[in-house]
């Protein structure tokens, strides 16, 4: 959630967020621009969101497995949350498809915790860009390790 002036400085980018209806319940579809990495939420408190963006992407990368420090780098670098507009369309494509595949992923009256998780792991080993060179192809729950790892991992760890 950037403001459009300045390039975040997080290993996933900015986050475009949706709201999207499941069975008459809100959720909200969160989608990373340098990863694409899924997060499904409940929409409560949505006016809160700047607030909890951070505790929300924390514990989506700690179901990833994550290491802590990787995560905790991620969090400060996501201060403060500014919101602004759409920057990158191709986003957009990637949430259209995943907002539409959630429906299959979440029977009607089972919308709870783990149901949430389960859609968000689904969509996160969905291949993104699909039709393009292979190597191009892009697996969000790969790509944000990934991209975490290549940010904040300290390439000169100290020697005990």
């Amino acid at each position: 959630m950037a403001d459009g002036n300045e390039s975040p400085d997080t290993a996933l980018g900015d986050w475009y967020i949706n709201r999207v209806v499941v069975a008459r319940q809100p959720i909200l579809l969160m989608v990373s621009s340098a990863s694409l990495l899924p997060i499904v939420v409940l929409a409560r408190r949505v006016r809160d969101l700047p607030d909890c963006l951070e505790s929300i992407v924390a514990g989506r990368l700690r179901r990833l497995g994550v290491p802590a420090s990787l995560i905790d780098a991620e969090q400060r670098s996501m201060r403060p949350v500014r919101i602004g507009r759409t920057v990158d369309r191709s986003i957009l494509g990637i949430m259209v498809d995943f907002a539409n595949s959630i429906p299959y992923y979440i029977e009607e009256g089972d919308i709870d915790e783990r149901a949430l998780t389960s859609t968000e792991d689904r969509l996160a080993k969905t291949p993104c860009f699909a039709g393009k060179a292979s190597n191009r192809v892009v697996f969000p729950d790969k790509k944000a390790v990934e991209l975490l790892v290549a940010k904040w991992a300290d390439p000169f760890p100290s020697v005990h």
